[in-house]
């Protein structure tokens, strides 16, 4: 049978449940594909499965740097890559599940990313950007590479400077460098399992209901312990939704109601974005839940496919 499976979906869809469930059954072990996951001490905010959730099954890339780290899509291939290798080379399956489509199609394709600054680069195009504004920055990347400027707004700060970082440091525009890569074969091959909801209402309350548990479980005082062990409160992992709102609650910027608010809001918003994403490859077999349907039904139709898939 394939050895890879990758299960993806927007937050709140069931992916931990259906993930640990193929693992059991087929030998597995879950590689996370969550870009807040990755962070220590943020466990509640991020939804991180419990051991109990867990429920024997080894998880990978969870748990793996501190919060106020940077990370990069380039790094979390760069360590989940060997670890899938590994998997398979076991004779076990590799079940890559999350919600962070970038992170999981660059692991799939095998992305040769553009290297990371060795001249200092990045800090002097980040000087540039302080004295002279974004939008000198993005209309030198416009003058430079067009078709990735025109895809890019003044607030894509990261992704401006890191466009024309490859520029200066290769000699070649990030539009080039992308097309190369993916002209070359993926490195795996899976079956693509895609979770979703017949009503999208349905979605949304299952997102409302996971903030009131996050606050259940202590949500707001995870975050005060983070700031208090000296977590910067504008580092990115805790510019995530959930941190960042229930950070300015704390603050006295709005009540807790009002970020509890805001984080459902957003949450709902991110949804979407994950499904717009997701939604872009055709090779996702989507499982749309309907109504009256749990679990159980998913993982029977999460099965017929991996069946005729090998078949």
């Amino acid at each position: 049978m394939n050895n890879i499976i990758c299960i993806a979906g927007p937050t709140a869809s069931g992916k931990t449940a259906l993930a640990v469930a193929l693992a059991k059954e087929l030998s597995g072990e879950v590689v996370s594909c969550d870009s807040m996951q990755i962070y220590q001490g943020m466990d509640v905010g991020t939804a991180k499965p419990t051991m109990e959730e867990m429920d024997g099954i080894v998880h990978h890339m969870i748990d793996i740097i501190r919060p106020d780290e940077d990370f990069s899509v380039s790094r979390y291939c760069q360590m989940a890559a060997p670890i899938v290798d590994d998997i398979i080379a076991r004779g076990k399956t590799a079940i890559i599940a999350g919600g962070t489509g970038l992170y999981m199609d660059s692991l799939i394709r095998g992305n040769d990313f553009a290297p990371f600054p060795s001249t200092g680069m990045r800090e002097k195009l980040e000087a540039q950007a302080d004295r002279e504004g974004m939008e000198a920055m993005l209309a030198l990347l416009t003058d430079i590479d067009p078709e990735a400027a025109a895809k890019l707004h003044l607030s894509d700060r990261k992704r401006i400077i890191r466009a024309l970082e490859v520029y200066y440091e290769t000699g070649e525009t990030i539009t080039a460098h992308n097309r190369k890569t993916q002209a070359i074969p993926p490195r795996y091959t899976p079956i693509w399992l895609g979770l979703d909801f017949a009503s999208r209402a349905e979605l949304y309350s299952r997102i409302d209901r996971r903030v009131d548990i996050m606050l259940a479980k202590g949500l707001v005082e995870e975050i005060r312990s983070l700031l208090a062990s000296g977590i910067p409160d504008k580092c990115t992992a805790m510019q995530a939704i959930g941190y960042k709102e229930f950070t300015a609650a704390l603050e006295g910027f709005c009540s807790i109601e009002e970020a509890a608010d805001l984080v459902r809001k957003s949450s709902r918003h991110y949804a979407k974005r994950q499904l717009t994403w997701f939604r872009r490859n055709p090779a996702i077999h989507w499982l749309i839940r309907r109504e009256g349907e749990g679990a159980e039904e998913i993982l029977n139709r999460a099965r017929q496919i991996i069946r005729d898939f090998d078949n």
